[in-house]
């Protein structure tokens, strides 16, 4: 009896080590730089509940977050939406003793950055400005501080709804899986651009030999990610309402199929926002705001081709960013409309999404990153 009660311990305790070494990582559009605007939560791999851990004060409208391939530092776009303003900035977080430090910050070389991104090495920082359409590159030092620029691209062409796309707009700068090109969809432009990346390269981005994918006029190209067999990207369309799937190979894009987000009878303006693929590879998830703020559901075929499941209200507006937790099991919605932060579950097997636990209140929270330690 005393061995089955000392497993029983044992295996609790192991249970219970292993459902509290992730954490949730979120940035905010909080107005004012004297309110928290980066927040940690530890998210409960069993659960599904989020417990917040500490918050960042001192920095103006992180919009947008990712995080050093060591986990160690944490890297934002500050200063959004800031007229005049724009700038990277960079914080060391210590799971051991859950702190968040402010290390340094750069001038983004471009107004209102939305995005940026971490090569493999953690010695490249790659930031896209959306209102100024560029592109920045930062070298990162050992102890996580961001240098200077090194290269800043600027794009200036823009497409055919002069309201939104009067000039060219970055919206991701996302790295292929072998770390070898880098892709910009250009929501401005209707392109999605690509340069080859060289780490140990000065000036670590070149032009790539097909320079740009042309998109469907109109339709923004916003967020862009590769399947895990790295054989297939997508990218969806902010104002298209859509997502295009695209074969990859060697730093070039062949359009396959295009395919709404939204029902045939859904008649409004789109708004389509964000698009993340479960670490299974099975299916691909895209969310909604406006009047739908919903999160599309598809399967992944063989071909990389992508079939409806189904929509799944996400309780809350304005559904800027989410993401999914490392394992799969979670995903984790973002409302900067209604500033509240919601759990589901996903099911592996079909890839319906299920509402746990309460609601999170994140004034403004604007986007969200999700690593295990």
């Amino acid at each position: 009896m005393k061995k089955i009660i000392t497993l029983s311990i044992t295996f609790c305790i192991w249970i219970n080590f292993y459902s509290q070494n992730a954490y949730a990582f979120f940035g905010s559009f909080n107005r004012d730089k004297n309110k928290e605007g980066i927040y940690v939560y530890k998210l409960d791999t069993i659960s599904g509940k989020l417990s917040k851990v500490t918050s960042y004060t001192g920095v103006l409208n992180p919009s947008f977050l990712t995080l050093s391939p060591n986990g160690k530092y944490i890297f934002a776009c500050t200063e959004s939406k800031t007229k005049n303003g724009g700038s990277v900035s960079s914080f060391e977080f210590n799971p051991e003793n859950k702190s968040l430090k402010f290390i340094n910050k750069q001038k983004s070389g471009g107004e209102n950055p939305v995005y940026l991104t971490s090569d493999k090495s953690g010695k490249w920082l790659v930031n896209g400005n959306y209102t100024e359409g560029s592109v920045s590159v930062y070298p990162i030092s050992e102890n996580g501080k961001i240098e200077p620029l090194v290269q800043n691209l600027q794009f200036t062409e823009g497409s055919v709804n002069p309201g939104r796309q009067e000039r060219a707009h970055i919206h991701s700068t996302v790295f292929t899986p072998d770390f070898n090109y880098i892709f910009f969809p250009d929501l401005g432009a209707d392109k999605i651009r690509a340069y080859q990346f060289n780490n140990e390269s000065k000036e670590p981005l070149q032009p790539a030999e097909i320079p740009f994918t042309k998109t469907t006029l109109g339709g923004g190209p916003r967020h862009f990610t590769f399947h895990p067999n790295g054989k297939f990207a997508y990218c969806i369309e902010e104002m298209g309402g859509a997502v295009s799937v695209y074969g990859y190979e060697n730093g070039k894009l062949n359009n396959i199929q295009r395919i709404y987000t939204h029902p045939e009878n859904y008649k409004d303006e789109y708004e389509s926002s964000d698009v993340h693929i479960s670490p299974d590879g099975k299916f691909l998830y895209a969310s909604n705001r406006g009047n739908e703020d919903n999160i599309a559901i598809f399967s992944i075929q063989n071909d990389g081709t992508l079939k409806t499941v189904g929509y799944q209200s996400v309780k809350g507006k304005h559904t800027r960013v989410f993401g999914l937790d490392p394992s799969g099991k979670f995903l984790i919605v973002t409302h900067s409309g209604s500033g509240t932060v919601v759990v589901f579950k996903r099911n592996p097997e079909t890839g319906l999404l299920k509402k746990v636990g309460r609601k999170i209140k994140i004034n403004g929270v604007s986007c969200v990153q999700i690593r295990k330690y």
